[in-house]
């Protein structure tokens, strides 16, 4: 599977297990991407945890980047933290 949208999984304000629904469903089809900015980087460290510990057992952490993006708001440019966490399947 490429780096496509399909494989990504933007996390937001939702509930945790939302994301990690969604997570698990991509992880059928193959490796996942977690991508989130700012206070969503705790929710996103939390969904790659329990999905790897508690729902799809035997998969394991991929390529984790961090980062900071530049963003454009009413004041201006802010710099607002980002990271993108893989989770690949479990072997078979």
């Amino acid at each position: 599977m490429g780096d496509n949208d399909d494989s990504k999984v933007f996390i937001g304000k939702k509930k945790a297990m939302a994301y990690v629904m969604a997570a698990m469903v991509v992880l059928n089809e193959g490796p996942v991407k977690l991508l989130a900015r700012g206070r969503s980087i705790s929710r996103a460290v939390d969904v790659a945890e329990i999905t790897i510990h508690k729902f799809v057992k035997g998969s394991h952490y991929g390529e984790i980047k961090i980062g900071t993006e530049a963003l454009e708001n009413a004041d201006g440019i802010s710099n607002v933290s980002s990271i993108e966490i893989e989770i690949l399947p479990a072997k078979k």
